[in-house]
Parts: C-alpha cells; sequence; structure tokens
C-alpha cells in the first residue's frame, strides 16, 4: 500500500477529504503522517482523530527557507512516503525540496490556473467578473502554482456572489477531485515525466483533465 504525507496550514478541510477517502478504500494508499509550519493547525486534530501521526516544523529558528525545507525534507523522508500532497500549505517551498520529491509532489490551487497564482484567487475572479471560477490539481515544480495540469474543475460565478459563497462552491469541487487524483496516482496511472503529465501512458494536454 502507498504511503502518503499531507503537508497542511490551516483547517485541513482538503485533508479530511483524503482521510475519508482512504478510510472508504476508494485510495488504495495510507496516509502515514500528517505535517504543519503552523502549531495550531486544525488540520492536526482532524489528523490525531484519524490516528494519523502529526508532526509541527515550525520556521522559527532556522537561517533562511533553505534550511528550513532541508529540515522538513529530512522529517518527511523518515515516514518513506510515496507521494506528498499539499492540502492548503501555504509556504513557498524551495528549488531543493521540490527537486527533492521531483513526480511525486501534488498541489490544489483554488483557481483556473494558470489564472490566478497566488492568493486571493476569489477576489480576483470576481473583480474581473469571470463567468467561471475554480480548481486545479497540478504536479509541483519551482514555478509557483506553475507545474503541469492534472485535473481541473470549474464553478459558475453567480451575479450575487461573494468570496465566501464563490470560495464555498470551489471549495466542495476541490473535495471532490483531490482524492480523485491522489488515487489515480497511488495506482500507478498517474505519473510526471518531461514536464508533462502522463495518464495511462498517454501524455495530458496542458489543461489537463476538464470537470
Amino acid at each position: 500500500m502507498k504511503r502518503i504525507v499531507v503537508l497542511i496550514s490551516g483547517s485541513g478541510s482538503n485533508l479530511q477529504a483524503l482521510i475519508d477517502a482512504c478510510a472508504r478504500s476508494e485510495i488504495n494508499g495510507r496516509i502515514c503522517a500528517v505535517f504543519s509550519n503552523v502549531a495550531d493547525a486544525y488540520g492536526l486534530t482532524r489528523a490525531r482523530q484519524a490516528g494519523i501521526a502529526t508532526e509541527v516544523v515550525e520556521p522559527g529558528g532556522f537561517a533562511d527557507r533553505a534550511a528550513y525545507d532541508a529540515a522538513l525534507a529530512d522529517a518527511v523522508d523518515a515516514y518513506r512516503p510515496d507521494l506528498v500532497v499539499l492540502a492548503g500549505y501555504m509556504r513557498i517551498l524551495s528549488p531543493a525540496f521540490v527537486n527533492r520529491y521531483a513526480g511525486r509532489l501534488l498541489n490544489i490551487h483554488p483557481s483556473l490556473l494558470p489564472k490566478y497564482p497566488g492568493l486571493h484567487t476569489h477576489q480576483r475572479a470576481l473583480e474581473n467578473g469571470d463567468a467561471e471560477h475554480g480548481a486545479t490539481i497540478h504536479f509541483v515544480t519551482e514555478e509557483l502554482d506553475g507545474g503541469p495540469v492534472v485535473l481541473q474543475a470549474a464553478v459558475p460565478v453567480l451575479e450575487n456572489d461573494t468570496e465566501e459563497t464563490l470560495a464555498k462552491r470551489v471549495q466542495a469541487q476541490e473535495h471532490r477531485i483531490y482524492p480523485l487524483v491522489v488515487s489515480w496516482f497511488v495506482d500507478g496511472r498517474l505519473a510526471m515525466r518531461n514536464g508533462k503529465v502522463w495518464m495511462d501512458g498517454e501524455a495530458l494536454s496542458a489543461q489537463g483533465y476538464q470537470l
């Protein structure tokens, strides 16, 4: 059974979706540890309630991002992960960390990339009058929110939407698609090679799968 490590910074709602999918045997893998850079992140409570090991690696005391990420990677490696999943992890990863897990590092981002990398994606979609918004799962590369896309799920932007209502609909799709992509990876169907996403032996387009 494939071993999964999840990195979080906050409430861990996508972590919970992954925990639930593993419990239902929808993911043929086991979350063996959850790491956070924030000691009181609620996602750690979710992990402990599910009997999953938790680790807190706070950035204070490290000389720089590279030193922090080196220590984090050493701690992650102790769990021998086949896959590292970013689920609301709010630190920018160093190139050394990304390259250490190249091809087995996934992230979910609340926009239809390449639109709106970074923060405040829902606000930006509303301010620009977008007709649709959504979420993207991608392999992580050194480019911020720029790795090759695996799967995107779109939702309509409604006339009376606020950041909160739009975020809620996008998050519902996140909880649907992240466990699906993780299951593809642990089943050996999904891979990143030469900067492209491959699914069942076929290279996907730059937009990945669309829902």
